[in-house]
């Protein structure tokens, strides 16, 4: 059964759920495997909830996780878990950042006061990518390693619900229209392409070998 409630007020607003799947493929039409995908309800506000903790963990020469969706006024960790130096800079409109370099057992964070999709790097190592979605609500889901997901809490009206990986040339959208106490169906679909080339946070192409 439906939750009516929600941030979990007693007195809350009743609310229905966004269901559904999305379908992600690569240029040939073939699957794409390891997609993680994020699903998320735009058309209003709602503060973060106070209660997350989102991170983004450098480890193995990688973002972990490398897409991930907060709520505008949240703050990002970023743990460096290498034995060596890491870098996290981003050059997005939305957050335009530069955290410099820190060792294994630090952390740094950040603060993200705007909407955005935000694509994060690592000066030292081309192969770190991250994007984050700033999102204006917290009515986003990770879709399931099926494609599945479902969107608790959404208020009732029509809105639109947009997909997004990373390496999609753009996010995929839906528009559903949401009644209190039932799930509002949407299949979506995908595409993917190959990892985009970046600069260092100088807008200078990376020194070959430099790790």
């Amino acid at each position: 059964m439906l939750a009516f409630a929600l941030c979990g007020s007693a007195h809350a607003a009743p609310v229905g759920r966004v269901v559904g799947k999305v379908a992600v493929t690569e240029p040939d039409g073939k699957p794409a495997v390891g997609a993680d995908v994020i699903v998320y309800v735009v058309g209003y506000d709602e503060p973060a909830s106070g209660s997350s903790s989102p991170q983004i963990t450098q480890v193995g020469r990688a973002f972990v996780p490398d897409l991930l969706a907060i709520t505008v006024g949240e703050r990002v960790r970023f743990p460096n878990g290498d034995a060596v130096f890491h870098n996290v800079f981003s050059q997005s409109k939305a957050r335009k950042f530069d955290l410099g370099s820190f060792r294994k057992g630090e952390s740094k964070d950040k603060e993200f006061p705007t909407s955005g999709v935000v694509d994060v790097y690592c000066n030292i190592h081309p192969e770190m990518a991250a994007t984050i979605l700033v999102l204006p609500n917290r009515r986003f889901a990770r879709a399931r390693p099926d494609g599945s997901f479902a969107i608790e809490g959404v208020r009732p009206g029509t809105w639109k619900v947009f997909a997004y990986t990373r390496r999609a040339t753009r996010p995929t959208v839906g528009t559903v229209t949401v009644t209190a106490g039932a799930d509002a169906t949407l299949d979506l679909a995908l595409v993917r392409g190959a990892a985009a080339a970046h600069a260092n946070k100088f807008g200078e192409a990376y020194r070959a070998g430099y790790r």
